[in-house]
């Protein structure tokens, strides 16, 4: 979790999201939702539409969540507990 909030926040991923208006269109709801992926598995697009349907129509939980109300990862200790990176994101 670490390495990905330092790549959101702390790196020159946060100058290209400052422009995201020059290449984005801003749609209701959520624009992304995160999940955990088992290693070996290779996300595709059906499946990250459904989860930000998910995440859209049943708010944030284990299946689809954000970066300001996120759930541990099914393998840790307290799996699908939830918890916050608690930072505001810069761009």
């Amino acid at each position: 979790m670490n390495s990905l909030r330092d790549y959101v926040y702390k790196s020159a991923h946060v100058e290209i999201m400052r422009r995201k208006r020059e290449w984005f269109t801003r749609t209701p709801g959520p624009p992304f939702a995160l999940w955990w992926v088992p290693e070996g598995h290779e996300p595709t697009i059906a499946e990250a539409v459904a989860r930000i349907e998910h995440l859209r129509k049943r708010g944030p939980s284990a299946e689809a969540f954000t970066f300001g109300e996120a759930f541990a990862a099914p393998d840790a200790q307290n799996a699908g507990a939830p918890f916050s990176f608690k930072d505001n994101c810069p761009a």
